[in-house]
């Protein structure tokens, strides 16, 4: 279940053993990434492409929205 966290808590999580997924096209990834972020483009999403994250620690999952 999806749930919002503010940036407190992502950068607690982020120190931890968390893992941030940025669902961004592959383009706008490779122009500009959080430090550390995996690239799985939103559209790509699903159990093969996130096969090799670790299930047993966060998942965080970004996405820049321009609007």
């Amino acid at each position: 279940m999806p749930t919002r966290i503010e940036i407190d808590e992502l950068h607690a999580l982020l120190g931890g053993e968390a893992q941030l997924v940025e669902v961004l096209p592959a383009d706008e990834y490779r122009e500009e990434h959080l430090p550390g972020a995996i690239s799985i483009p939103l559209k790509e999403l699903d159990t093969q492409t996130t096969a090799g994250l670790d299930k047993g620690h966060p998942i965080i999952v970004y996405c820049w929205d321009y609007l």
